[in-house]
């Protein structure tokens, strides 16, 4: 569970910060139902833009934003379906889209999750301490940006070899950008750093999203969802949840799986990884070019039991495809084999992480055969928007983009994809797997044993109570905001 221990000297000081910078805190609730945000913070909202560093935009932390880089208030759910004539399978494939989320990613809510209970309870003082995110890439700049929405410093860390976009924004929001070696698949590169911070500082607190509760939450309360919210608008008379498919970074996302299977206890929960660093599928190590997904570990947070498919992904098939959906060359292919110019004009809203989430659902319908009354739900993490120089180094390694290019990729690493490099689970399968947590967590990261052993066999005991917590969290933070007064204060 999370811990909500109540620290009064260092919650005061909180308190007085937000009432200083005029700070509201939004609740898990009005995350997922933006309709009850106060008349206030709407008015407010109608004049900043979706990136600007204004505290008002804790309330577009939501999957209902107005699709607009400023001025938005909320609508539905932001999804994009995926047409038979693009997927090449009869399965309705629907992903929500996180480019309209501040930051232009989703992984802004998760780092708020975890931030916001430490916050309410006093466990984290933004007056004195700064706040260490760890991460591949899109966490960091979800948590830089929400600390300094919450006028407290803030250290991010993240492989040297992410996008240069990544470093050139934290530059900008972040106080300290540490870099270290390796890629997406380096992640104990990455949580080496935290403890030489916690050793050599005393002003830093680590928020590890790989090991953070809240993340898991957030999840689960706000993307599952949304999802429930788009399959209820989408299905008809005969349509029904076949399952769910997700990459695995941290393993926060992999919980709205969670949430679907919890409504949905005939549907599937798949999860993803890349070919070239098969840790999930076969204990196997390696690097990768899926910007966004992190390897050589099982994420603390990743609720083993309840996964049904691994699914490996080629990440050459991934990055022929982004090339294939933003080139015009590619686009123009597209549109000639009979994709809709609506859907071709909206493939920017997968970034490479979203195009590996939309590949690995392909995998799955394949595999289980689905129909075309069938959904499977994901998400498009972020948008292209993030990924331009990728675009133009493949430009540059591969020469100018053609037609037949397109054609080669579009068949061989799209409509040709296979399911392949998966593995459904068992029992002492997904044992297996759960057992991995060990040599990261208990062995280097200073959890117990007796923790690991709890989240496979108290299971109820230990996740179902933290799915459970949102409600008393959101009581702490209207604790908070009414000590505040913040929210009185606005004009």
């Amino acid at each position: 569970m999370i811990d909500l221990t109540i620290h009064p000297a260092p919650r005061r000081a909180a308190i007085r910060r937000a009432r200083e910078r005029g700070i509201v805190l939004p609740t898990f609730e009005e995350m997922k139902h933006p309709e009850k945000i106060s008349p206030k913070i709407k008015e407010r909202l109608r004049h900043v833009g979706l990136w600007d560093l204004d505290s008002a935009n804790l309330f577009r932390i939501s999957w209902k934003n107005a699709p607009q880089p400023s001025g938005g208030l909320h609508g539905g759910v932001n999804y994009f379906e995926i047409p038979s004539a693009l997927s090449g399978v009869r399965a309705r494939i629907v992903g929500l889209v996180g480019k309209w989320f501040p930051t232009g990613a989703h992984k802004v809510g998760a780092s708020y999750a975890c931030l916001v209970p430490r916050l309410v309870t006093g466990q984290f003082d933004p007056t004195a301490q700064k706040a260490v995110w760890p991460s591949t890439g899109n966490y960091c700049r979800g948590g830089a940006y929400n600390a300094a929405l919450l006028g407290c410093e803030s250290v991010a860390i993240l492989p040297a070899g992410m996008s240069p976009e990544r470093f050139e924004w934290l530059s900008k929001v972040a106080g300290e950008v540490i870099a270290t070696p390796g890629s997406e698949s380096n992640v104990k590169e990455i949580f080496d750093k935290t403890w030489e911070l916690r050793r050599t500082r005393d002003d830093v607190v680590i928020f590890n999203q790989f090991d953070e509760m809240g993340n898991h939450l957030w999840h689960y309360e706000v993307t599952g969802g949304a999802l429930e919210e788009v399959f209820q608008a989408l299905r008809g008379d005969r349509g029904r949840v076949a399952g769910t498919f997700f990459t695995s970074g941290s393993a926060g996302t992999l919980a709205a799986g969670n949430a679907m299977k919890d409504r949905h206890p005939r549907s599937k929960f798949a999860v993803g990884e890349a070919l070239q660093c098969p840790t999930l599928l076969k204990n196997g190590f390696g690097a990768h070019r899926i910007e966004g997904i992190g390897d050589k570990h099982v994420p603390w947070i990743h609720d083993v039991r309840e996964t049904d498919l691994i699914v490996a992904l080629d990440d050459e098939d991934c990055m022929a495809l982004v090339r294939l959906f933003n080139d015009p060359a590619g686009r123009a292919y597209l549109k000639g084999r009979g994709v809709a110019e609506e859907v071709v004009d909206r493939l920017d809203l997968l970034g490479i992480s979203g195009v590996a989430n939309l590949l690995g659902a392909i995998k799955m319908a394949k595999y289980y055969e689905l129909s075309e009354d069938d959904f499977v739900f994901t998400v498009f993490t972020d948008s292209m928007e993030l990924y331009g120089s990728r675009l133009e180094e493949m430009a540059e390694v591969r020469g100018p983009y053609d037609a037949v290019q397109a054609a080669v990729d579009c068949h061989a690493h799209l409509w040709g994809i296979k399911d392949d490099g998966l593995i459904e689970l068992t029992y002492p399968e997904r044992q297996r797997v759960h057992n991995l947590k060990y040599y990261t967590w208990v062995e280097q990261q200073g959890r117990t044993l007796e923790e690991l052993q709890a989240q496979w066999y108290d299971y109820d005991a230990y996740w179902g109570k933290l799915r459970r917590q949102a409600g008393a969290i959101d009581r702490l933070i209207e604790d908070f905001n009414r000590e505040s007064g913040a929210l009185e204060q606005l004009v």
